[in-house]
């Protein structure tokens, strides 16, 4: 089985549809993907309708978390969409990144860049708006070369010139949501050092503590030594080890299935969950 448990759509900062992005995992010889979509839900329907035989859909989403001053991601998958704290921490998060966005909009003007807001929404779409779309504006004016190029303290990342905050979660108070509403947690490339700062060890083992279920291990941000740290890591905590490839379509060059989750890893993630189940494919429509 090829697994890949974190992808994204344009319900927030990918470039496929969920339609589209279901029907390219089955092209890429995928057995299971998960929609992992920031901070939403919404288009785990469309995904669902369009799913192809033969592929199975985990239904998740990637919360933005925040401790100590340092941003990270929490993939929360199989949880139920309708549990209402859930429901209402996940609202508050997307109310403010559009704020969040005109805010480093304005900075990057203040820098002198000529991004304009009516630029970064038009990239948006209906997504929810965020870093990437930023990140992509600034490319297309031809300000740093590619998406990654914009995520350094020159520009967007965590305390970079442009950086604002937005609401965000505590780490603890994700897990216990995840858990309330079902669901499983697995920390989102966790020593993605390029992005930013990343919470130190000890961090880990407390979020692990405190009912964490996982590490994201293999991950394009992790280099070789990074990932054998991090699966001794989840060996001494405890903790499941994953492996996905962060699709974001054409905004990344990851590609569907670079890396993937062992299936026995998959099986247990789906025996702790009991918010919701994975959704196998019936056979959605090819266009």
């Amino acid at each position: 089985m090829r697994i890949d448990l974190h992808t994204h759509s344009t319900a927030s900062d990918g470039t496929d549809t969920p339609a589209e992005l279901v029907r390219a995992a089955a092209a890429a010889g995928l057995d299971v993907v998960a929609l992992t979509d920031h901070d939403t839900t919404r288009g785990h329907a469309e995904a669902v309708a369009a799913l192809p035989a033969g592929l199975t859909l985990v239904t998740g989403a990637e919360l933005s978390c925040r401790i100590d001053g340092v941003g990270l991601h929490m993939l929360a998958y199989l949880f139920d969409p309708d549990e209402p704290e859930l429901a209402r921490e996940r609202e508050l998060v997307r109310d403010d990144r559009v704020p969040r966005a005109r805010a480093m909009v304005a900075r990057l003007q203040e820098l002198g860049v000529p991004v304009t807001w009516e630029q970064v929404a038009r990239i948006a779409g209906d997504g929810s708006v965020g870093r990437p779309h930023v990140a992509t504006a600034l490319v297309e004016l031809g300000v740093v070369p590619d998406v990654s190029a914009a995520f350094t303290p020159q520009w967007l990342a965590d305390g970079g010139r442009a950086y604002a905050d937005k609401h965000e979660l505590d780490p603890f108070d994700a897990i216990r949501l995840v858990k309330a509403a079902g669901g499983v947690t697995v920390f989102a490339h966790p020593l993605a050092v390029k992005r930013g700062r990343v919470v130190p060890e000890d961090v880990i083992a407390r979020l692990a503590a405190a009912g964490l279920d996982g590490i994201e291990v293999d991950h394009m941000d992790h280099d070789e030594p990074t990932r054998a740290r991090l699966r001794a890591l989840a060996g001494d905590l405890g903790l499941l080890a994953t492996g996905s490839s962060d699709y974001h379509g054409s905004r990344k060059t990851c590609r569907l299935g670079e890396y993937t989750t062992d299936p026995e890893i998959y099986g247990e993630i789906t025996r702790r969950a009991t918010g919701a189940f994975p959704v196998p494919g019936a056979g959605g429509p090819l266009a």
